[in-house]
C-alpha cells in the first residue's frame, strides 16, 4: 500500500512539474514570438520588411528601378514630415542617400519613433538599408526641425527572382508615431491606416 502511494505521489509530481515546465515554455515563447519574428523579417525581407546591411560591394548596373518616398504622421503626433524628393532612380547595386525632414508644429516638445513598410511585400528582401533613422526615437522641441538621412541600395538579385524580375517600381514607406517607452504607440497599427499625408 505505502509503494502505490509513494508511486502516486511521484507521477503526480512528475505531472505537476511537466504542466508548470510547459506553462513557463509557452508564456516564454508567447513573449519571444515578436522579436522573433522582427529579426526573421529583417533577416529574409519577408512582409516587405528590408534588409539591414553594409554599403554595397556589387558592381553597379546599367538597370534600374524608381523608388517612391511614401510620409505619414500619426494623428496624435503634431509633426511634418516628407522626403527631399517623392521618388528617384536608383540603379541596381547603387548606394543612394535621400533625406528625410521632420518638423515639430506643436507647442511643446514630443517625441516620435517612425516604422517602415517596402511594397511591393516582394522586394523587401532585395531593399538593403545601410543607413535609416527608423526605430529611434527622435525627440523635437517646439518648431525644431531635423533632417535625417536614409542609405540603401537595390539588390541586382531581385533580376534573378522570377517574382521581382518584372518590376520596375517599388514604394519605400514611413510612418511617425509617438513614441513610449522607445515604442511606437500604435505598434499594432497598420503603416498609413492611422496616419495623415505629411508635407511642408
Amino acid at each position: 500500500m505505502t509503494d502505490r502511494r509513494t508511486s502516486a505521489k511521484r507521477t503526480t509530481t512528475w505531472t505537476v512539474a511537466g504542466c508548470t515546465a510547459l506553462v513557463l515554455g509557452m508564456t516564454g515563447l508567447a513573449f519571444a514570438a515578436v522579436p522573433l519574428y522582427d529579426l526573421f523579417c529583417k533577416a529574409t525581407g519577408f512582409d516587405g520588411t528590408p534588409r539591414v546591411g553594409v554599403a554595397s560591394t556589387e558592381a553597379v548596373r546599367d538597370d534600374s528601378m524608381v523608388v517612391h518616398f511614401d510620409t505619414n504622421v500619426s494623428g496624435t503626433l503634431p509633426w511634418r514630415f516628407h522626403a527631399e524628393t517623392r521618388q528617384v532612380e536608383a540603379r541596381l547595386g547603387e548606394t543612394k542617400t535621400v533625406f528625410f525632414r521632420v518638423r515639430n508644429t506643436g507647442t511643446t516638445p514630443s517625441t516620435g519613433i517612425a516604422t517602415f513598410n517596402v511594397q511591393p511585400g516582394l522586394m523587401g528582401g532585395f531593399f538593403v538599408k545601410v543607413e535609416c533613422f527608423c526605430f529611434k526615437e527622435q525627440t523635437l522641441q517646439p518648431g525644431e526641425a531635423m533632417d535625417f538621412p536614409v542609405v540603401f541600395y537595390l539588390d541586382p538579385a531581385l533580376r534573378a527572382d522570377s517574382n521581382t524580375s518584372h518590376l520596375s517600381e517599388m514604394t519605400l514607406s514611413y510612418t511617425y508615431f509617438a513614441s513610449k517607452n522607445g515604442q511606437p504607440t500604435a505598434a499594432l497599427a497598420t503603416t498609413g491606416g492611422t496616419g495623415t499625408k505629411s508635407n511642408f
